[in-house]
């Protein structure tokens, strides 16, 4: 199974979200071609109501950690509450790669 399509079903089942994108950005990297090591995660759930942005981010990493302990180099993680998520609807874009791996 593909580490995107892994990333989204874990994320889909644990957390519901209304939205989530995962984006394979590993072409932005000095990585080979094909690769499936550096991700952008935008998610918005009600599971992270009253919790604060550090608490999400745990969640998530627990969540993935074998994937980011075998596959994964790089996460950048954006996670909104529902009511977040309206005001902001919108997701930075990722720094561009300085050549490492």
């Amino acid at each position: 199974m593909r580490v995107e399509t892994l990333i989204t079903n874990k994320l889909q089942q644990h957390f519901a979200p209304t939205h989530l994108e995962v984006v394979n950005e590993s072409n932005m990297h000095n990585v080979p071609a094909g690769s499936e090591s550096h991700f952008k995660v935008t998610i918005v759930s009600e599971a992270f109501e009253g919790k604060r942005l550090l608490q999400r981010h745990r969640a998530v990493n627990q969540l993935l950690a074998e994937e980011l302990k075998n596959e994964i180099h790089a996460l950048a993680m954006h996670t909104f509450t529902p009511a977040q998520w309206a005001e902001q609807q919108q997701i930075p874009s990722s720094p561009q790669c300085r050549g490492g791996q």
